[in-house]
Formats: C-alpha cells, sequence, structure tokens
C-alpha cells in the first residue's frame, strides 16, 4: 500500500510527538539521576540516546489504530484531545517496555551491538575498559592497581547496568501506565494488558534460552509459541488491544485486531529468522552467520532436522568459530534440504491468515492501517 503524502506527514507528526513524551519521560528521570552520582547518570543518558533513535514500530502501530477506531467511534472535542494526550503518551511508554526487553535480551545473549553499533552494554563496557587503562596498573594477583578491578569485571559492570537499566525502564513503564489520566476501569484493563504481555514476552524468552541450551526438546510446535510469545504479543497484540480499549472499541473488534496481530507477528519473526539467515548481511547489519554460530533453534533448524541433510548441518550448528565457508556451506544445505522455502510457506500461511482476519469485525480504516504495515513488512530487508 502506497503512503500519500499527507499519510507521509502524518505519520511524522506523530513521531514528533511520540519523541517528545519519550524526552520527558528520560529527560525527568535522568534529571532525577543526578542525585546518585555520575555513573548512574550516565545510565540514563546512554538510554535515552538509544530509545530516540528507534523506528517506533510499535508506537506509531497504537496511534495510527487509535486514530483510525476513534474517527469511527467519536465526535472530537476537547476531551478527544486530552485523551488522545493520553494515548500518545501510553504508545510512547510502550517504547520503553520495548527497549528495557533489548536491554535484558542483550546480556541474556551476550550482545554487545545493535545494527552495527555499540548498544547499552557496549558502550559501558568501552567506557570502563578505557577508564581501566587509563588508571593504570595490572598488580601481580590480577587485579588494577589503582581501581581494584579484576579482569572480566568490566563486562560485568557493562552487563549489571544493562539488567538495572532495563530494570528502571520496566518501572518507568508501569508508572506511566498507571498515572494515564484514564477512567478507573479503563486504566485498570491497561495495567492488565501490561501485566499479560510482560508475562508472555518473559515465558518466551525462557522458552527461547531453554531451546538454545537443549534444556527443551526443539520441536516446531515449541519454537512457533516461542515465536509468537516473545514476539508477536507486544510487538503487536499490545498496540493493538490498547488502541481499542483507549477509543472505546468492541471487545469483538479488539480481539479480531489481537489475532491479526499474532498472525502478522509470527510472519514477522519467521521473516526475520530468514534474513538473518539467508539475507544480505549488507542490507540487515547482521553477522550473516549469528544464529547458526549461536545454535539458535529456528523453524529454519526444525525442519532441517527433519532431513537428509542434518548430518551435513550438525556438525556446524552451534560452533562458536564457524568460519565463512563453513557458514556457506551450512546455508547451502539449508536450502537445498527444503528449509527455506518450508519457512517462507509458514510466512505465506500466517500472511493468509492475517488477511482472513481482516474480513471479520475490524473496520475498514483500521483494515488499512494494519495492510500498510503488512505492506512495510513483506517488503523489508532488515
Amino acid at each position: 500500500m502506497t503512503i500519500t503524502s499527507s499519510g507521509v506527514r502524518g505519520r511524522t507528526d506523530l513521531c514528533t510527538a511520540i519523541e517528545n513524551e519519550l524526552s520527558g519521560l528520560i529527560g525527568k528521570r535522568a534529571s532525577a539521576a543526578t542525585a546518585y552520582g555520575p555513573d548512574f547518570a550516565r545510565l540514563w543518558a546512554l538510554a535515552g540516546r538509544n530509545v530516540l533513535g528507534g523506528k517506533f514500530v510499535r508506537p506509531l502501530l497504537l496511534m495510527e489504530t487509535y486514530d483510525a477506531l476513534s474517527q469511527r467511534h467519536q465526535q472530537y472535542d476537547s476531551a478527544d484531545s486530552r485523551q488522545r494526550e493520553t494515548a500518545i503518551s501510553i504508545a510512547a511508554a510502550i517504547e520503553l517496555l520495548h527497549y528495557a526487553f533489548l536491554l535484558h535480551d542483550d546480556v541474556i545473549d551476550g550482545d554487545l551491538v545493535r545494527r552495527g553499533h555499540p548498544n547499552l552494554i557496549g558502550s559501558l563496557l568501552a567506557e570502563a575498559s578505557a577508564t581501566v587503562r587509563t588508571d593504570g596498573r595490572v598488580s601481580a594477583d590480577g587485579t588494577d592497581g589503582v581501581r581494584g578491578t579484576r579482569s572480566g569485571s568490566s563486562l560485568h559492570w557493562a552487563q549489571t547496568g544493562g539488567i538495572l537499566m532495563g530494570d528502571m525502564l520496566l518501572a518507568a513503564t508501569h508508572q506511566s501506565f498507571a498515572r494515564a489520566d484514564l477512567p478507573h476501569q479503563l486504566r485498570l484493563r491497561l495495567l492488565d494488558l501490561l501485566e499479560h504481555t510482560i508475562n508472555e514476552t518473559v515465558a518466551g524468552e525462557q522458552l527461547d534460552v531453554g531451546l538454545g541450551d537443549g534444556v527443551i526438546a526443539p520441536d516446531l510446535q515449541t519454537i512457533l509459541v516461542m515465536c509468537g510469545y516473545k514476539t508477536a504479543t507486544y510487538t503487536f497484540e499490545l498496540p493493538l488491544r490498547a488502541a481499542a480499549t483507549l477509543a472505546g472499541a468492541d471487545f469483538a473488534v479488539e480481539n479480531s485486531l489481537a489475532t491479526a496481530g499474532r498472525h502478522l507477528g509470527l510472519a514477522f519473526q519467521l521473516q526475520d529468522d530468514l534474513l538473518s539467515t539467508f539475507g544480505d548481511p549488507r542490507r540487515h547489519g547482521k553477522d550473516p552467520f549469528s544464529d547458526l554460530r549461536e545454535g539458535k533453534e529456528t523453524a529454519i533448524i526444525a525442519h532441517a532436522r527433519t532431513t537428509h541433510a542434518w548430518p551435513d548441518i550438525e556438525p556446524f550448528f552451534g560452533m562458536p568459530e564457524l568460519s565463512v565457508g563453513e557458514g556457506e556451506h551450512v546455508r547451502r544445505h539449508l536450502s537445498d534440504c527444503g528449509a527455506e522455502a518450508f519457512v517462507q510457506g509458514l510466512i505465506e500461511e500466517q500472511m493468509h491468515a492475517f488477511n482472513s482476519q481482516l474480513t471479520t469485525t475490524i473496520p475498514a480504516s483500521v483494515r488499512n492501517v494494519l495492510l500498510d504495515l503488512a505492506g512495510q513488512l513483506e517488503g523489508r530487508q532488515s
């Protein structure tokens, strides 16, 4: 779906409003953080830089859906204007939630980079390592003669910062929901949605780690459930349900939106796995073999395990030192055994289910928002 010039202006205005709200949320906390010293304040400075540099996929989905539903249900007046401001604050809070999950995910995965740039943990590590080098000596017992730091302590410091910043952002998200200028029952409904989302996302993260560590059997159904919990719930279902709730839409509409969002979320994650394994790293900016080196259990690998090619793939799967030549060998086998085509088929199934859901109780104005989003996802290369 082509976005008109007015649509572009509307999205630009929304991004500006969301960014302003986020700047206020982070700026207030960054200012308060100075009372606890420069290291604590530095966490908020780094977090603000990373949060404000995002694509705002989730808050834009919430606001565009809210606006589409509101035009159908309401005549605008000053009260509606105030409620729209409240919707923007909830949308911004969901972006904080997104970044909190990313921080914890980076700690779990040991990642120091996102999209080719140091993440918060990578930045803290670089700063701590530079401080240790500047301050000087390492004594015979392996400690820094000036600061008393041990080998590996800079990474521990940086990852601790990631965990703590993630915790603070979760608290900030809850505060935004709890203080929203809304009727009591509506506020409780949003808080219930937030709790449900956090529960499912954490459950998905646990499944992901269990699959990667071999604690949980890597069957296809479990992998798809994990993708739904970890990606679809907070990226698509939460913004869509929150928008419907804030706009006063029927519960049937909310459920239809959530179902459509779950199908779109699964398609999104499956496509992400395909891009990570078969995509052009110059476009997506990731290590082309990171999933293979990590031993990440995806639908691609689940299918490959059922084919004759698995004995040729298994010795290299999860090999941290996997070379470029070995990675290309594995990728070739994954394609030849039908794993790539199989996952493309799964994506098509999810998109078919998504399109079918659009013909239910979802209003035409919201249908256009979702079709636009689906078009962006289908054509993405990163």
